[in-house]
């Protein structure tokens, strides 16, 4: 069973990030150790009734749905690539379902609070420097924590930063002034910190590149230091940068491309308006809602 699972990951690994290298390989492993405990020693066996045994015992123990279905997710494609060996006949994962989501929002932060907290003066230390930078570019550009970890100083130009989204899917977002101006500053120190050949934009202290839990905990020390009521996260400063950008642009379509969003569902879930300003802008677009003064009333 280790030598199958070996043989996919390294197939996944041509195309796949590291992270998400990793999250299947937890997933898959936590079945196969199932499996064990159920006296199974061969992915042959692997059913349907085994796959909702499997899913109904991870409910039990407390797993969100979100994370279920994540985990379901890794199990099909794993069951996809049992099929292409010829170890099963169909995907049997397919023919269960997916936990109901939850559709849980963020809160975005205050923009005139989150523009006063960017605005505060650091102690201009090397890494108050580069987390001022890390701070902009994730608000600017509205960037997932693995899109920022992740790059590299050639996805940089004088506008734009080029992002490898999920799936692999590249897409370019423009970059503002003042997190062009903290990138530029964080430039110019960044050999004090970056080792020898280290291609990472963001750098820690020992030179390699700068992990999702460290960015993560820089940004919440970042926070209480400048006094921010409020937690903060990566994916918070995301959903702040698309209600802000949606809020002044009314441009759902545009936010989409700018999040990376295959679907616009997606982006409508991340981005939401109250309905103050709904109405105000089905009042300005359409055509039946403008109605002239005086205009007749339709009678029923």
């Amino acid at each position: 069973m280790q030598a199958t699972l070996d043989a996919f990951l390294a197939r996944l690994a041509r195309r796949a990030s590291p992270a998400t290298l990793d999250a299947y390989r937890r997933d898959v492993t936590q079945l196969a150790t199932w499996l064990e405990t159920q006296g199974i020693a061969t992915w042959q066996a692997l059913d349907v009734a085994l796959v909702r045994r499997y899913l109904a015992h991870e409910r039990t123990r407390g797993l969100a749905p979100r994370t279920l279905a994540r985990r379901r997710a890794a199990l099909s494609r794993f069951a996809d690539f049992l099929v292409s060996q010829g170890e099963l006949d169909h995907n049997p994962v397919k023919l269960t379902q997916a936990p109901r989501q939850p559709r849980h929002l963020p809160s975005p932060v205050d923009v005139d609070l989150l523009g006063r907290f960017l605005d505060t003066p650091h102690d201009g230390d090397p890494l108050a420097i580069r987390d001022q930078a890390m701070l902009e570019l994730f608000y600017a550009c509205g960037l997932r924590l693995a899109e920022l970890a992740g790059l590299d100083l050639d996805a940089l130009d004088a506008r734009h930063v080029r992002v490898l989204g999920k799936g692999g899917k590249p897409r370019q977002v423009p970059v503002g002034r003042r997190a062009a101006a903290a990138i530029h500053d964080w430039l110019g120190i960044r050999s004090t910190l970056a080792g020898d050949g280290e291609r990472a934009l963001f750098v820690a202290q020992h030179g390699g590149r700068l992990g999702h839990r460290a960015i993560q905990s820089r940004l919440a020390e970042c926070a209480k230091r400048r006094g921010l009521p409020e937690h903060l996260h990566p994916h918070r400063l995301r959903h702040s940068f698309a209600s802000h950008l949606l809020e002044s642009s009314q441009d759902l379509r545009a936010v989409q491309e700018l999040l990376g969003h295959a679907n616009l569902s997606t982006t409508q879930i991340y981005t939401r308006l109250d309905w103050q300003q709904l109405a105000e802008v089905y009042d300005q677009a359409h055509p039946r809602a403008r109605r002239k003064p005086g205009a007749p009333h339709d009678e029923t």
